[in-house]
């Protein structure tokens, strides 16, 4: 028994339209698969760029930052060297008026005399040795060989030893300097400077902590002190 044509052509719509629905579900399935996709790498490259702008503009905030930090300490070390460079030439004032005075002191004849006493004196003392010779400017050689014998005694006094001092008629300290004395024992091996210029320097290398505490205040960061 043959199926009839109509039968036949039904079944054929049938199956066409059970293709057709499969094909449409497909279809959907793809195109929905490939929206999740595609909004997926969409979000992982804007997520991505996102990052890269925040990185972008952290990195600027921190090099902004670090080069406020940079600006405010050279101002901060500016600062200090200027306060640093202000006391330095107060300390100079002081000084330089120091100086000022002493070589007042050598005009008035005879304070400087009673200086080139005790400066030999002194210089004897620290040289303990049995010849020394004397060198001075040459304007102040008729002084040191007044004083000398005093000084000698002073030091004999002082050490109990005896001491044969000369005074160098040949080789003088410079005519520039305020005054004092040079002591010279074993042919020059021996040497004590008592210019009134060394006298001075290390006097306010001893004193210029006390003087900056003085003017300034004492510094609770200063662990030593010259």
């Amino acid at each position: 028994m043959s199926i009839p044509d109509a039968e036949v052509e039904r079944q054929i719509q049938q199956m066409i339209q059970f293709i057709d629905h499969e094909a449409d579900e497909k279809e959907v399935e793809i195109l929905a698969k490939a929206d999740e996709e595609f909004n997926i790498e969409k979000g992982r490259l804007v997520e991505q760029e996102k990052q890269k702008i925040r990185a972008f503009y952290e990195k600027k905030e921190k090099n902004a930052e670090l080069q406020k930090k940079i600006q405010m300490s050279n101002l901060h070390n500016q600062a200090r060297l200027r306060l640093l460079k202000q006391r330095e030439d107060h300390l100079q004032v002081v000084v330089d008026k120091t100086t000022n005075k002493l070589k007042g002191q050598v005009v008035d004849i005879t304070k400087y005399r009673e200086m080139l006493q005790g400066l030999i004196t002194q210089g004897l003392c620290q040289l303990l040795e049995p010849h020394v010779t004397i060198q001075c400017r040459q304007m102040d050689i008729q002084l040191v060989e007044g004083v000398l014998a005093a000084g000698q005694a002073n030091y004999t006094k002082l050490s109990g030893l005896d001491v044969t001092v000369k005074v160098d008629q040949a080789n003088f300290l410079p005519a520039d300097i305020t005054g004092g004395v040079r002591l010279v024992a074993k042919e020059g091996r021996m040497v004590v400077v008592n210019t009134l210029e060394a006298r001075l320097e290390q006097i306010i290398k001893q004193k210029i902590p006390e003087v900056r505490s003085m003017l300034y205040g004492s510094n609770p960061n200063r662990r030593f002190f010259d």
